[in-house]
């Protein structure tokens, strides 16, 4: 393995889909492909909510109600407070 691909490997940390989920990041990354009329599809288990499959899709609709567009902010709001040193610090080491 080259030493560039090395460095980019180590800079990569797997996550889970549920993790992508509750932060708020799967709905700020479908808000932008309803753009263009795609979306990221999750299945959840109807009795663990655990993720069975993800997929990419076409969709019709575009957008979120009010209520889902709320809760998704607060989260995202959330994570970053949460995570905001840590991304700072990612960007100073990047550099």
């Amino acid at each position: 393995m080259s030493d560039e691909l090395q460095t980019a490997v180590s800079m990569v940390e797997r996550r889970s889909w549920e993790e992508f989920r509750e932060s708020g990041l799967l709905w700020w990354v479908n808000r932008t492909l309803h753009l263009f009329g795609w979306s990221i599809v999750v299945v959840l288990d109807d009795e663990t909510d655990k993720v069975l499959s993800v997929y990419p899709a076409r969709t019709k609709y575009r957008g979120f109600s009010e209520d889902v567009e709320n809760t998704n902010f607060l989260r995202l709001s959330q994570f970053m407070a949460d995570n905001g040193a840590e991304l700072v610090d990612d960007v100073k080491r990047g550099q």
